[in-house]
Protein backbone atom coordinates (compact mmCIF):
# COMPACT_ATOMS: atom_id res chain seq x y z
CA UNK A 1 0.00 0.00 0.00
CA UNK A 2 1.17 3.56 -0.55
CA UNK A 3 3.02 5.27 2.21
CA UNK A 4 1.43 8.08 4.17
CA UNK A 5 3.77 10.46 2.38
CA UNK A 6 2.95 10.40 -1.33
CA UNK A 7 5.84 10.54 -3.81
CA UNK A 8 6.50 13.80 -5.59
CA UNK A 9 5.90 14.21 -9.33
CA UNK A 10 9.08 13.43 -11.28
CA UNK A 11 11.01 16.30 -12.89
CA UNK A 12 10.35 14.98 -16.40
CA UNK A 13 6.57 14.60 -16.09
CA UNK A 14 5.27 17.96 -17.34
CA UNK A 15 7.62 18.10 -20.32
CA UNK A 16 6.90 14.50 -21.29
CA UNK A 17 3.14 15.14 -21.21
CA UNK A 18 3.59 18.35 -23.22
CA UNK A 19 5.52 16.44 -25.87
CA UNK A 20 2.99 13.61 -25.82
CA UNK A 21 0.26 16.16 -26.57
CA UNK A 22 2.05 17.14 -29.80
CA UNK A 23 1.95 13.57 -31.11
CA UNK A 24 -1.09 12.67 -33.21
CA UNK A 25 -1.53 9.82 -32.66
CA UNK A 26 0.62 9.34 -29.52
CA UNK A 27 2.51 6.32 -30.86
CA UNK A 28 5.42 4.56 -29.26
CA UNK A 29 7.50 1.47 -30.00
CA UNK A 30 7.27 -1.21 -27.31
CA UNK A 31 10.25 -3.55 -26.96
CA UNK A 32 9.93 -6.91 -25.19
CA UNK A 33 11.81 -10.21 -25.01
CA UNK A 34 10.31 -13.38 -26.46
CA UNK A 35 11.26 -16.72 -24.92
CA UNK A 36 11.34 -19.65 -27.33
CA UNK A 37 10.47 -22.75 -25.31
CA UNK A 38 12.92 -25.53 -26.09
CA UNK A 39 12.44 -29.19 -25.41
CA UNK A 40 14.36 -30.25 -22.31
CA UNK A 41 15.46 -33.94 -22.39
CA UNK A 42 13.97 -35.93 -19.53
CA UNK A 43 14.28 -39.45 -18.20
CA UNK A 44 16.38 -41.63 -20.48
CA UNK A 45 16.40 -39.24 -23.39
CA UNK A 46 19.86 -38.54 -24.70
CA UNK A 47 21.04 -35.03 -24.05
CA UNK A 48 22.08 -33.11 -27.16
CA UNK A 49 25.73 -32.42 -27.77
CA UNK A 50 27.12 -28.93 -27.27
CA UNK A 51 27.32 -28.50 -31.06
CA UNK A 52 23.66 -29.47 -31.41
CA UNK A 53 22.68 -26.97 -28.71
CA UNK A 54 24.73 -24.27 -30.44
CA UNK A 55 22.85 -24.94 -33.68
CA UNK A 56 19.48 -24.26 -32.05
CA UNK A 57 17.93 -20.80 -32.35
CA UNK A 58 18.57 -18.55 -29.35
CA UNK A 59 16.22 -19.22 -26.42
CA UNK A 60 15.09 -15.60 -26.40
CA UNK A 61 14.81 -12.86 -29.00
CA UNK A 62 13.77 -9.18 -29.11
CA UNK A 63 10.31 -8.17 -30.25
CA UNK A 64 8.97 -4.70 -31.03
CA UNK A 65 5.64 -3.29 -32.14
CA UNK A 66 3.90 0.09 -32.38
CA UNK A 67 1.35 0.91 -29.68
CA UNK A 68 -0.86 3.87 -28.83
CA UNK A 69 -0.35 5.54 -25.48
CA UNK A 70 -3.68 5.86 -23.65
CA UNK A 71 -2.44 8.47 -21.21
CA UNK A 72 -1.23 8.00 -17.66
CA UNK A 73 -2.88 5.56 -15.30
CA UNK A 74 -5.56 7.28 -13.17
CA UNK A 75 -5.57 10.25 -15.57
CA UNK A 76 -7.65 9.01 -18.49
CA UNK A 77 -8.38 11.71 -21.06
CA UNK A 78 -12.09 12.66 -20.99
CA UNK A 79 -14.17 11.71 -24.01
CA UNK A 80 -17.77 12.98 -24.30
CA UNK A 81 -18.66 9.84 -26.27
CA UNK A 82 -17.62 7.60 -23.37
CA UNK A 83 -20.67 6.51 -21.37
CA UNK A 84 -18.68 4.39 -18.93
CA UNK A 85 -18.89 5.35 -15.25
CA UNK A 86 -15.80 7.31 -14.21
CA UNK A 87 -13.81 7.31 -11.03
CA UNK A 88 -13.93 10.46 -8.89
CA UNK A 89 -11.45 12.98 -10.26
CA UNK A 90 -8.43 14.12 -8.29
CA UNK A 91 -8.21 11.12 -5.97
CA UNK A 92 -5.13 9.53 -7.53
CA UNK A 93 -2.54 10.49 -10.12
CA UNK A 94 0.50 8.70 -11.48
CA UNK A 95 3.40 8.84 -13.92
CA UNK A 96 2.61 5.43 -15.42
CA UNK A 97 1.85 5.31 -19.17
CA UNK A 98 -0.83 2.90 -20.34
CA UNK A 99 -1.81 1.08 -23.51
CA UNK A 100 -4.55 -1.41 -24.32
CA UNK A 101 -4.19 -4.82 -25.92
CA UNK A 102 -5.89 -8.14 -26.61
CA UNK A 103 -4.99 -10.97 -24.24
CA UNK A 104 -4.74 -13.31 -27.23
CA UNK A 105 -1.84 -11.40 -28.78
CA UNK A 106 1.72 -12.74 -28.56
CA UNK A 107 3.04 -9.75 -26.65
CA UNK A 108 0.89 -10.57 -23.62
CA UNK A 109 2.90 -13.74 -22.98
CA UNK A 110 6.07 -11.67 -23.28
CA UNK A 111 4.88 -9.47 -20.42
CA UNK A 112 5.33 -12.45 -18.08
CA UNK A 113 8.79 -13.46 -19.27
CA UNK A 114 10.64 -11.84 -16.36
CA UNK A 115 9.47 -14.63 -14.07
CA UNK A 116 12.32 -16.85 -15.28
CA UNK A 117 15.04 -17.06 -12.65
CA UNK A 118 17.97 -15.82 -14.72
CA UNK A 119 20.02 -15.04 -11.62
CA UNK A 120 19.89 -18.69 -10.57
CA UNK A 121 21.09 -19.75 -14.01
CA UNK A 122 23.94 -17.28 -14.38
CA UNK A 123 25.39 -17.07 -10.86
CA UNK A 124 25.03 -20.46 -9.20
CA UNK A 125 26.18 -22.18 -12.37
CA UNK A 126 29.57 -20.46 -12.06
CA UNK A 127 30.06 -21.22 -8.37
CA UNK A 128 32.59 -24.10 -7.91
CA UNK A 129 30.94 -25.07 -4.63
CA UNK A 130 27.49 -25.21 -6.17
CA UNK A 131 25.90 -28.57 -7.03
CA UNK A 132 24.70 -26.99 -10.27
CA UNK A 133 28.17 -26.12 -11.56
CA UNK A 134 28.28 -28.95 -14.08
CA UNK A 135 24.81 -28.26 -15.43
CA UNK A 136 24.63 -26.50 -18.76
CA UNK A 137 22.76 -23.24 -19.09
CA UNK A 138 19.86 -24.88 -20.87
CA UNK A 139 19.15 -27.16 -17.91
CA UNK A 140 19.24 -24.29 -15.45
CA UNK A 141 16.97 -22.29 -17.73
CA UNK A 142 14.46 -25.14 -17.72
CA UNK A 143 14.72 -25.53 -13.95
CA UNK A 144 13.99 -21.86 -13.40
CA UNK A 145 11.15 -21.98 -15.89
CA UNK A 146 9.67 -25.04 -14.18
CA UNK A 147 9.82 -23.41 -10.75
CA UNK A 148 8.31 -20.10 -11.80
CA UNK A 149 5.83 -20.96 -14.53
CA UNK A 150 5.49 -24.70 -15.05
CA UNK A 151 7.15 -26.61 -17.91
CA UNK A 152 4.09 -27.15 -20.04
CA UNK A 153 0.87 -25.41 -20.85
CA UNK A 154 -1.10 -27.67 -18.56
CA UNK A 155 1.37 -27.94 -15.68
CA UNK A 156 0.49 -26.16 -12.48
CA UNK A 157 2.71 -23.29 -11.38
CA UNK A 158 3.92 -24.03 -7.88
CA UNK A 159 2.10 -22.23 -5.12
CA UNK A 160 -0.69 -20.92 -7.37
CA UNK A 161 -2.78 -23.94 -8.38
CA UNK A 162 -2.92 -22.46 -11.89
CA UNK A 163 -1.23 -23.32 -15.16
CA UNK A 164 0.94 -20.75 -16.90
CA UNK A 165 -1.79 -20.18 -19.50
CA UNK A 166 -4.40 -19.67 -16.77
CA UNK A 167 -2.20 -17.14 -15.03
CA UNK A 168 -1.79 -15.15 -18.25
CA UNK A 169 -5.57 -14.86 -18.52
CA UNK A 170 -5.55 -12.86 -15.30
CA UNK A 171 -3.71 -9.88 -13.90
CA UNK A 172 0.05 -9.94 -13.44
CA UNK A 173 3.09 -9.58 -15.66
CA UNK A 174 6.09 -7.62 -14.48
CA UNK A 175 8.36 -8.21 -17.48
CA UNK A 176 11.06 -5.70 -18.37
CA UNK A 177 10.10 -3.51 -21.33
CA UNK A 178 11.30 -0.41 -23.14
CA UNK A 179 8.94 2.15 -24.68
CA UNK A 180 10.37 4.60 -27.22
CA UNK A 181 8.50 7.85 -27.93
CA UNK A 182 9.68 10.13 -30.74
CA UNK A 183 8.12 13.58 -30.40
CA UNK A 184 8.71 14.92 -33.89
CA UNK A 185 7.74 18.58 -33.39
CA UNK A 186 10.06 19.30 -30.45
CA UNK A 187 12.61 16.76 -31.82
CA UNK A 188 12.93 14.92 -28.52
CA UNK A 189 13.26 11.18 -28.04
CA UNK A 190 12.06 9.56 -24.81
CA UNK A 191 13.15 6.02 -24.01
CA UNK A 192 11.25 4.69 -21.02
CA UNK A 193 12.58 1.55 -19.33
CA UNK A 194 10.73 -0.33 -16.64
CA UNK A 195 8.23 -3.13 -16.11
CA UNK A 196 4.78 -3.73 -17.55
CA UNK A 197 1.76 -4.99 -15.63
CA UNK A 198 -1.38 -6.44 -17.20
CA UNK A 199 -4.75 -5.47 -15.72
CA UNK A 200 -7.47 -8.08 -16.31
CA UNK A 201 -11.08 -8.43 -15.11
CA UNK A 202 -9.79 -10.14 -11.94
CA UNK A 203 -7.82 -7.06 -10.88
CA UNK A 204 -9.72 -6.69 -7.59
CA UNK A 205 -10.89 -10.26 -7.03
CA UNK A 206 -7.79 -12.46 -7.34
CA UNK A 207 -4.61 -12.60 -5.22
CA UNK A 208 -2.55 -11.79 -8.32
CA UNK A 209 -4.77 -8.83 -9.12
CA UNK A 210 -4.57 -7.46 -5.60
CA UNK A 211 -0.77 -7.75 -5.74
CA UNK A 212 -0.74 -5.65 -8.91
CA UNK A 213 -3.05 -3.08 -7.27
CA UNK A 214 -0.73 -2.79 -4.27
CA UNK A 215 2.34 -2.46 -6.48
CA UNK A 216 0.81 0.22 -8.70
CA UNK A 217 -0.52 2.18 -5.73
CA UNK A 218 3.01 2.29 -4.34
CA UNK A 219 3.92 4.33 -7.44
CA UNK A 220 0.76 6.47 -7.40
CA UNK A 221 0.07 9.51 -5.26
CA UNK A 222 -2.81 11.49 -3.83
CA UNK A 223 -2.58 14.99 -5.34
CA UNK A 224 -4.79 16.59 -2.70
CA UNK A 225 -3.57 17.76 0.66
CA UNK A 226 -4.58 15.53 3.57
CA UNK A 227 -7.08 18.09 4.87
CA UNK A 228 -8.73 18.34 1.43
CA UNK A 229 -9.19 14.62 0.84
CA UNK A 230 -12.65 13.10 0.57
CA UNK A 231 -12.76 9.69 2.24
CA UNK A 232 -15.96 8.76 0.42
CA UNK A 233 -14.43 9.47 -2.99
CA UNK A 234 -11.23 7.63 -2.09
CA UNK A 235 -13.28 4.61 -1.07
CA UNK A 236 -15.20 4.71 -4.35
CA UNK A 237 -12.09 4.85 -6.55
CA UNK A 238 -11.82 1.46 -8.28
CA UNK A 239 -9.24 -0.17 -10.54
CA UNK A 240 -12.02 -2.18 -12.20
CA UNK A 241 -13.98 1.00 -12.96
CA UNK A 242 -10.86 2.58 -14.45
CA UNK A 243 -10.41 -0.42 -16.76
CA UNK A 244 -14.02 -0.09 -17.95
CA UNK A 245 -13.46 3.62 -18.57
CA UNK A 246 -10.45 2.75 -20.75
CA UNK A 247 -12.65 0.35 -22.73
CA UNK A 248 -15.30 3.05 -23.11
CA UNK A 249 -12.72 5.55 -24.38
CA UNK A 250 -12.13 3.37 -27.44
CA UNK A 251 -14.19 3.86 -30.58
CA UNK A 252 -17.05 1.37 -31.16
CA UNK A 253 -15.05 -0.21 -33.99
CA UNK A 254 -11.98 -0.59 -31.78
CA UNK A 255 -14.10 -2.12 -29.00
CA UNK A 256 -15.52 -4.56 -31.53
CA UNK A 257 -12.00 -5.68 -32.50
CA UNK A 258 -11.85 -7.59 -29.22
CA UNK A 259 -14.56 -9.86 -30.66
CA UNK A 260 -12.45 -10.59 -33.75
CA UNK A 261 -11.02 -14.05 -34.46
CA UNK A 262 -7.84 -14.79 -32.46
CA UNK A 263 -4.94 -12.66 -33.77
CA UNK A 264 -2.36 -14.75 -35.62
CA UNK A 265 -4.63 -17.76 -36.09
CA UNK A 266 -4.43 -19.24 -39.63
CA UNK A 267 -7.52 -18.27 -41.60
CA UNK A 268 -7.91 -21.85 -42.82
CA UNK A 269 -8.71 -23.05 -39.29
CA UNK A 270 -12.17 -22.90 -37.78
CA UNK A 271 -13.05 -20.27 -35.19
CA UNK A 272 -15.33 -20.72 -32.20
CA UNK A 273 -18.59 -18.80 -32.30
CA UNK A 274 -19.60 -19.32 -35.91
CA UNK A 275 -18.40 -17.48 -39.01
CA UNK A 276 -15.51 -15.11 -38.21
CA UNK A 277 -16.17 -11.43 -38.74
CA UNK A 278 -14.07 -8.28 -38.72
CA UNK A 279 -15.18 -4.67 -38.40
CA UNK A 280 -17.95 -5.18 -35.84
CA UNK A 281 -18.81 -1.91 -34.06
CA UNK A 282 -19.64 -2.47 -30.41
CA UNK A 283 -21.57 -0.18 -28.06
CA UNK A 284 -22.03 -2.56 -25.12
CA UNK A 285 -19.36 -1.72 -22.54
CA UNK A 286 -19.94 -5.02 -20.75
CA UNK A 287 -19.93 -7.34 -23.76
CA UNK A 288 -18.66 -10.60 -22.21
CA UNK A 289 -16.55 -11.71 -25.18
CA UNK A 290 -14.85 -8.37 -25.79
CA UNK A 291 -14.25 -7.67 -22.11
CA UNK A 292 -12.77 -11.14 -21.58
CA UNK A 293 -10.14 -10.32 -24.22
CA UNK A 294 -9.55 -6.66 -23.32
CA UNK A 295 -6.53 -5.68 -21.22
CA UNK A 296 -5.02 -2.46 -19.95
CA UNK A 297 -1.23 -2.56 -19.60
CA UNK A 298 0.52 -0.14 -17.24
CA UNK A 299 4.23 0.64 -17.63
CA UNK A 300 6.06 1.37 -14.37
CA UNK A 301 9.20 3.29 -15.39
CA UNK A 302 12.49 3.01 -13.54
CA UNK A 303 14.57 5.01 -16.02
CA UNK A 304 13.95 7.60 -18.70
CA UNK A 305 16.50 8.47 -21.36
CA UNK A 306 15.65 11.93 -22.75
CA UNK A 307 17.50 13.15 -25.86
CA UNK A 308 16.84 16.65 -27.20
CA UNK A 309 17.83 17.01 -30.87
CA UNK A 310 16.13 20.35 -31.49
CA UNK A 311 19.49 22.13 -31.85
CA UNK A 312 21.73 20.22 -34.29
CA UNK A 313 24.77 22.10 -33.02
CA UNK A 314 24.10 21.30 -29.37
CA UNK A 315 22.11 18.13 -28.78
CA UNK A 316 21.52 17.33 -25.11
CA UNK A 317 20.69 14.20 -23.17
CA UNK A 318 19.54 13.40 -19.64
CA UNK A 319 19.10 10.14 -17.73
CA UNK A 320 16.30 10.19 -15.14
CA UNK A 321 16.51 7.32 -12.63
CA UNK A 322 13.89 6.36 -10.07
CA UNK A 323 15.25 6.15 -6.54
CA UNK A 324 13.02 4.63 -3.88
CA UNK A 325 12.84 5.67 -0.25
CA UNK A 326 16.24 5.80 1.40
CA UNK A 327 19.57 6.69 -0.18
CA UNK A 328 19.08 10.21 1.17
CA UNK A 329 15.95 10.63 -0.94
CA UNK A 330 12.31 11.09 -0.07
CA UNK A 331 9.62 8.59 -1.05
CA UNK A 332 9.73 7.91 -4.76
CA UNK A 333 12.13 10.62 -5.85
CA UNK A 334 14.03 10.77 -9.13
CA UNK A 335 17.66 11.55 -9.84
CA UNK A 336 18.59 13.36 -13.06
CA UNK A 337 22.04 13.38 -14.62
CA UNK A 338 22.96 15.16 -17.85
CA UNK A 339 25.22 13.02 -20.03
CA UNK A 340 26.92 13.40 -23.37
CA UNK A 341 24.46 12.69 -26.20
Amino acid sequence: MPSSSSPSPPPWRDLFLAHLATMDPPEFALGTVRHHHRHAPTGRERRPSSSAVAALPPPYAPRVRTCICRGLWAALDPDPRNDAPRNPAGVWESDLPTFTTDVRMDKVEELWESAIDLDFRTTRGNDPSSPTTLKVGEELWEEGLARMRGKGKGETVRGTGKSADERRKGSGGGAAVEALFWARQPSVQWRMRGRAYVLAPDIESSPEGREVVALLKSRMRRPRRAEDRNEKEEGEWSFAREITAHFGNLSPLMRGSFRNPPPGRPMTLSVDGGAPRLGQPLDDLEDPVARANFRVVVIVPDELDQTDLSDPERPRRWIHTYVGAGYGKGPGEWETVEVWP
